[in-house]
């Protein structure tokens, strides 16, 4: 499915069972994910599918959104730093990024493309993540 083409619909329409409400106890956590099911597609901010990307809901849907933001602005900072978004996105299963090869050769090309001083400013362990993504060997963080 090309979330693009569905941008005007909501996560609960195009990957269903649509989820019940949440628990009267649940966290906020899950209860800010089942709000983003309902949230349309072209909605979902950054920090949104940064949120949705780590939870591994609709990532058929999520990551293809993620990772053409992230062609754009790799070191976007969706709500904690710089790059949070890429290495949330970096972090998704292989499963998942198998279903999305030309994205995964076109992102891996812009990390590839990062200045080493852009990497340095990443928290610790960063690199390795990214040149496991990558397929690269990592330099020493």
């Amino acid at each position: 499915m090309n979330p693009l083409l569905h941008l005007g619909r909501t996560l609960d329409e195009v990957d269903p069972p649509r989820w019940p409400a949440p628990d009267a106890d649940a966290t906020r956590l899950v209860r800010t994910v089942h709000e983003l099911r309902r949230a349309k597609l072209g909605d979902l901010r950054p920090g949104d599918l940064r949120v949705l990307v780590a939870q591994r809901v609709a990532l058929h849907c999520t990551l293809p959104l993620a990772a053409l933001l992230l062609l754009e602005e790799p070191l976007l900072d969706a709500t904690f730093h710089p790059g949070d978004l890429l290495l949330t996105a970096a972090g998704a299963p292989d499963s998942a990024w198998a279903l999305l090869p030309d994205l995964r050769t076109r992102l891996s090309a812009v990390i590839a493309a990062l200045r080493e001083a852009d990497l340095a400013e990443l928290p610790r362990g960063s690199t390795g993540e990214l040149a496991r993504f990558t397929g690269r060997c990592a330099p020493q963080d």
